[in-house]
């Protein structure tokens, strides 16, 4: 997979589960019953907590469907009570899946210090779908530090990957920055830095040339963050190529920030028949305003 459909993935991904956590649990229930249950739940945010809070229990402990618990979860999350957070680490380490999860996200809403500290056995000890619920409650609460300890101790490559693309998420620039100058480079770290915004981190990336791999997803991941200085450096270093992957790269990069002007430029510099038909083709993928004017000039045999 390449680092722009990769980047593609994050950001679905990540929209996916805004819009999992921003819908209302009524909008998938048709029972009039189940519906007034959700309904008496949110009405419970403004109770008084120590009232509100046996009356949730209640529903977690009767025989109620998974959407009005998942419902009744999040509104524990919101009540400021040690037994509140108490159950719903209980939740959270039980043995159904669904709800399991469902409370893991949840404490990431409440944001509770030490609910939060519970969730680190529950990630070591957890499954994929575990795992991916710690990591996203981590990203809900904001816990760098949390995510970057993951990231540090990760067994494996796919466990050290998933917690580097959340730190991006996160905009957590000093944790990748950490990691990058630890020397743990990753098309994921890379990646991660990109979608945090971190020009200058990943325009050091890619001007050193002592891991060319490295160097070249930098170099392309320069695009996704864009801007003039983006576009500047992509031009610098396509100019300056020593190698075919170097260009390429570069390219790549000026086709993901869009910047068709300085294609154009570099049509115009060619002198290269070869290079040249590739930038027009280039051109055209960026649908660019420009395409028609280099065709006009090359039909009528003039090439700049």
């Amino acid at each position: 997979m390449t680092i722009r459909s990769k980047f593609i993935f994050a950001v679905i991904a990540t929209l996916a589960t805004s819009t999992s956590l921003a819908q209302s649990a009524v909008s998938d229930v048709e029972d009039p019953n189940e519906v007034l249950k959700i309904a008496a739940l949110e009405a419970l945010i403004s109770a008084p907590p120590d009232r509100a809070l046996p009356l949730v229990i209640k529903v977690l402990d009767t025989n109620n469907t998974n959407e009005v618990k998942e419902r009744a979860l999040f509104v524990l999350s919101q009540i400021d009570l040690p037994e509140a957070q108490t159950r719903l680490l209980e939740v959270a380490r039980s043995n159904d899946p669904e709800l399991s999860a469902e409370a893991v996200r949840m404490i990431g809403i409440g944001g509770n210090q030490e609910a939060l500290a519970g969730l680190a056995d529950l990630y070591s000890s957890g499954d994929e779908e575990m795992r991916s619920a710690v990591l996203e409650a981590y990203m809900i609460a904001g816990d760098a530090d949390a995510v970057y300890a993951i990231a540090t101790n990760a067994s494996n490559a796919d466990e050290f990957e998933d917690a580097v693309e959340m730190l991006g998420v996160m905009g957590a620039n000093d944790k990748l920055r950490a990691l990058s100058e630890s020397g743990a480079y990753t098309e994921s770290l890379v990646m991660a830095i990109a979608i945090a915004g971190d020009f200058e981190t990943l325009r050091g990336l890619a001007l050193d040339g002592s891991d060319p791999k490295v160097q070249e997803n930098a170099i392309e991941a320069l695009g996704i963050i864009g801007g003039s200085n983006v576009d500047a450096t992509l031009m610098e270093i396509y100019r300056g190529a020593q190698t075919e992957g170097i260009r390429e790269a570069a390219l790549d990069g000026l086709l993901i920030s869009g910047h068709d002007e300085g294609v154009f430029e570099l049509y115009k510099e060619s002198n290269d028949v070869d290079e040249k038909r590739e930038l027009l083709e280039m051109l055209s993928i960026m649908g660019s305003d420009k395409m028609m004017e280099v065709i006009d000039a090359a039909l009528q045999g003039g090439g700049r």
